[in-house]
Protein backbone atom coordinates (compact mmCIF):
# COMPACT_ATOMS: atom_id res chain seq x y z
CA UNK A 1 0.00 0.00 0.00
CA UNK A 2 1.64 3.70 -1.03
CA UNK A 3 0.16 7.27 0.18
CA UNK A 4 -1.84 7.73 -3.07
CA UNK A 5 -3.39 4.42 -2.40
CA UNK A 6 -3.76 5.68 1.48
CA UNK A 7 -5.21 8.69 0.22
CA UNK A 8 -7.28 7.37 -2.16
CA UNK A 9 -8.45 5.19 0.24
CA UNK A 10 -9.78 8.52 2.65
CA UNK A 11 -11.24 9.57 -0.66
CA UNK A 12 -13.13 7.03 -1.08
CA UNK A 13 -14.76 6.62 2.47
CA UNK A 14 -15.32 10.33 1.90
CA UNK A 15 -16.75 10.88 4.94
CA UNK A 16 -13.54 10.55 7.27
CA UNK A 17 -13.14 12.02 10.88
CA UNK A 18 -10.84 15.15 11.14
CA UNK A 19 -9.28 16.46 14.09
CA UNK A 20 -7.99 19.80 15.13
CA UNK A 21 -6.87 21.96 17.81
CA UNK A 22 -10.15 24.37 19.48
CA UNK A 23 -9.24 27.67 20.97
CA UNK A 24 -9.01 26.39 24.35
CA UNK A 25 -6.22 23.78 23.41
CA UNK A 26 -8.48 21.06 23.35
CA UNK A 27 -8.98 18.49 20.48
CA UNK A 28 -12.07 18.95 17.87
CA UNK A 29 -13.12 16.28 15.91
CA UNK A 30 -15.88 16.31 13.13
CA UNK A 31 -16.80 14.47 9.99
CA UNK A 32 -15.61 16.17 6.71
CA UNK A 33 -15.72 15.27 3.19
CA UNK A 34 -12.58 14.08 1.44
CA UNK A 35 -13.27 16.04 -1.97
CA UNK A 36 -10.81 15.10 -4.21
CA UNK A 37 -7.20 13.30 -4.06
CA UNK A 38 -4.45 13.55 -7.05
CA UNK A 39 -0.84 13.60 -7.40
CA UNK A 40 -0.15 12.97 -3.12
CA UNK A 41 -2.29 15.84 -2.14
CA UNK A 42 -5.61 15.78 -0.15
CA UNK A 43 -8.03 18.33 -0.86
CA UNK A 44 -10.79 19.27 1.29
CA UNK A 45 -13.53 22.28 2.21
CA UNK A 46 -15.35 24.44 4.72
CA UNK A 47 -17.08 27.36 5.07
CA UNK A 48 -15.58 30.67 6.44
CA UNK A 49 -17.13 31.66 9.87
CA UNK A 50 -17.13 28.19 11.06
CA UNK A 51 -15.14 26.79 14.03
CA UNK A 52 -13.54 24.41 11.83
CA UNK A 53 -12.31 27.28 9.92
CA UNK A 54 -11.20 29.40 12.30
CA UNK A 55 -9.42 26.13 13.73
CA UNK A 56 -7.50 25.54 11.08
CA UNK A 57 -6.35 28.74 9.69
CA UNK A 58 -4.66 29.65 13.88
CA UNK A 59 -3.38 25.85 13.89
CA UNK A 60 -2.73 23.95 10.76
CA UNK A 61 -2.27 20.72 12.41
CA UNK A 62 -4.36 18.07 11.49
CA UNK A 63 -5.18 14.48 11.70
CA UNK A 64 -7.64 12.40 9.30
CA UNK A 65 -9.08 9.19 9.75
CA UNK A 66 -11.23 7.09 7.37
CA UNK A 67 -12.26 3.09 7.83
CA UNK A 68 -13.71 1.19 4.72
CA UNK A 69 -16.08 -2.17 4.88
CA UNK A 70 -12.69 -4.62 4.47
CA UNK A 71 -11.32 -3.27 7.96
CA UNK A 72 -8.76 -1.34 6.20
CA UNK A 73 -8.30 1.74 7.64
CA UNK A 74 -6.15 4.98 6.75
CA UNK A 75 -4.42 7.68 9.68
CA UNK A 76 -2.93 10.92 8.13
CA UNK A 77 -1.13 13.25 9.91
CA UNK A 78 0.12 16.69 8.98
CA UNK A 79 -0.79 20.05 8.42
CA UNK A 80 -3.53 21.84 5.87
CA UNK A 81 -3.02 24.67 4.15
CA UNK A 82 -5.55 27.03 2.84
CA UNK A 83 -5.02 27.37 -0.94
CA UNK A 84 -4.02 31.32 -1.95
CA UNK A 85 -6.43 33.53 -2.96
CA UNK A 86 -6.10 32.95 -6.58
CA UNK A 87 -7.00 29.71 -6.62
CA UNK A 88 -9.77 29.41 -4.25
CA UNK A 89 -12.41 29.45 -7.00
CA UNK A 90 -10.99 27.67 -9.53
CA UNK A 91 -10.28 24.79 -6.67
CA UNK A 92 -14.01 25.23 -5.44
CA UNK A 93 -15.45 24.99 -9.08
CA UNK A 94 -13.14 21.53 -9.26
CA UNK A 95 -14.62 20.33 -6.20
CA UNK A 96 -17.84 21.07 -7.29
CA UNK A 97 -17.49 18.53 -10.68
CA UNK A 98 -16.10 16.35 -8.66
CA UNK A 99 -18.88 16.17 -6.23
CA UNK A 100 -22.10 16.86 -8.41
CA UNK A 101 -24.53 16.56 -5.16
CA UNK A 102 -22.72 19.69 -3.85
CA UNK A 103 -24.42 22.20 -5.61
CA UNK A 104 -27.21 20.73 -3.62
CA UNK A 105 -26.06 22.37 -0.27
CA UNK A 106 -24.50 25.00 -1.79
CA UNK A 107 -26.52 26.67 -5.29
CA UNK A 108 -25.03 28.88 -7.65
CA UNK A 109 -22.73 31.53 -6.27
CA UNK A 110 -23.07 30.70 -2.60
CA UNK A 111 -20.44 27.75 -3.19
CA UNK A 112 -18.08 30.81 -3.06
CA UNK A 113 -18.41 30.98 1.20
CA UNK A 114 -16.41 27.55 1.01
CA UNK A 115 -12.93 27.98 1.04
CA UNK A 116 -10.20 25.06 0.28
CA UNK A 117 -7.54 23.13 1.83
CA UNK A 118 -4.85 20.77 0.65
CA UNK A 119 -2.75 18.55 2.90
CA UNK A 120 0.24 18.01 0.93
CA UNK A 121 3.12 16.74 3.38
CA UNK A 122 2.61 14.27 6.38
CA UNK A 123 3.11 10.33 8.01
CA UNK A 124 0.37 7.89 7.05
CA UNK A 125 0.15 4.94 9.11
CA UNK A 126 -2.28 2.45 7.25
CA UNK A 127 -3.88 -0.91 9.15
CA UNK A 128 -5.42 -3.94 7.68
CA UNK A 129 -7.61 -5.21 10.14
CA UNK A 130 -9.34 -7.46 7.84
CA UNK A 131 -6.07 -9.71 7.60
CA UNK A 132 -4.41 -12.34 10.03
CA UNK A 133 -1.92 -11.41 10.86
CA UNK A 134 -3.08 -8.10 11.28
CA UNK A 135 -1.10 -5.57 8.95
CA UNK A 136 0.76 -2.30 9.43
CA UNK A 137 2.80 -0.35 7.36
CA UNK A 138 4.44 3.53 8.20
CA UNK A 139 4.23 5.92 5.16
CA UNK A 140 5.18 9.21 4.37
CA UNK A 141 3.14 12.01 2.21
CA UNK A 142 5.47 14.54 0.19
CA UNK A 143 8.82 14.99 1.60
CA UNK A 144 7.86 14.13 4.94
CA UNK A 145 9.92 11.43 6.32
CA UNK A 146 8.82 7.93 7.52
CA UNK A 147 8.41 7.38 10.82
CA UNK A 148 8.58 3.86 11.80
CA UNK A 149 5.84 2.84 14.77
CA UNK A 150 5.22 -0.86 16.50
CA UNK A 151 7.47 -2.88 18.62
CA UNK A 152 11.47 -3.90 17.79
CA UNK A 153 13.17 -6.84 19.16
CA UNK A 154 16.46 -5.40 20.07
CA UNK A 155 20.12 -6.55 21.26
CA UNK A 156 19.00 -6.73 24.54
CA UNK A 157 16.92 -9.88 23.44
CA UNK A 158 18.49 -13.16 25.45
CA UNK A 159 16.46 -15.28 23.71
CA UNK A 160 14.01 -16.79 26.30
CA UNK A 161 11.02 -17.00 23.77
CA UNK A 162 7.89 -15.00 26.24
CA UNK A 163 7.68 -12.80 23.20
CA UNK A 164 7.20 -15.65 20.98
CA UNK A 165 4.90 -17.65 22.83
CA UNK A 166 3.16 -14.12 23.87
CA UNK A 167 2.59 -12.21 20.45
CA UNK A 168 -1.04 -12.65 19.26
CA UNK A 169 -0.25 -12.31 15.15
CA UNK A 170 2.29 -14.55 15.64
CA UNK A 171 4.81 -12.80 14.10
CA UNK A 172 8.06 -13.50 15.87
CA UNK A 173 10.54 -16.35 15.03
CA UNK A 174 13.33 -18.50 16.86
CA UNK A 175 16.59 -17.27 15.42
CA UNK A 176 17.81 -20.73 15.31
CA UNK A 177 20.87 -21.48 17.10
CA UNK A 178 23.10 -21.14 20.51
CA UNK A 179 25.18 -18.53 18.49
CA UNK A 180 22.17 -16.80 17.23
CA UNK A 181 19.96 -16.87 19.93
CA UNK A 182 17.97 -13.72 19.32
CA UNK A 183 14.20 -14.18 18.10
CA UNK A 184 14.18 -12.58 15.08
CA UNK A 185 10.91 -10.74 13.30
CA UNK A 186 9.41 -12.77 10.51
CA UNK A 187 12.15 -12.03 7.10
CA UNK A 188 10.39 -9.65 4.77
CA UNK A 189 10.30 -11.33 1.22
CA UNK A 190 11.24 -8.34 -0.72
CA UNK A 191 14.44 -9.31 0.81
CA UNK A 192 14.50 -6.10 3.67
CA UNK A 193 16.16 -7.50 7.00
CA UNK A 194 13.66 -7.34 9.85
CA UNK A 195 10.91 -5.89 8.20
CA UNK A 196 7.49 -8.41 7.97
CA UNK A 197 5.71 -8.42 5.01
CA UNK A 198 2.65 -9.86 6.04
CA UNK A 199 2.50 -7.42 9.63
CA UNK A 200 5.27 -4.81 9.53
CA UNK A 201 5.58 -3.32 13.03
CA UNK A 202 3.60 -5.78 14.90
CA UNK A 203 6.17 -6.68 16.78
CA UNK A 204 6.59 -7.13 20.28
CA UNK A 205 9.92 -6.60 22.23
CA UNK A 206 10.55 -8.19 25.89
CA UNK A 207 13.38 -7.29 27.86
CA UNK A 208 14.69 -9.61 30.10
CA UNK A 209 12.36 -8.94 32.92
CA UNK A 210 9.09 -8.85 30.72
CA UNK A 211 8.93 -5.26 30.51
CA UNK A 212 8.14 -3.48 27.42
Amino acid sequence: MGSQECLELLRGVRDCAFATIDRNGLPAVRIIDVMLVEEGRLFFCTARGKDFYAELLANSAVAVTGLNDKWQTVRLMGRAERLADAEQHTMIDRIFEENPLMNEVYPGETRYILEAFVIAEGSIEFFDLGKSPICRESLALGKAPVTEKGFFITEACIGCGTCASLCPQQCIEDGGSLSAPFFQKIPDKTGNSGRNERNRGMILHFLHDGKL
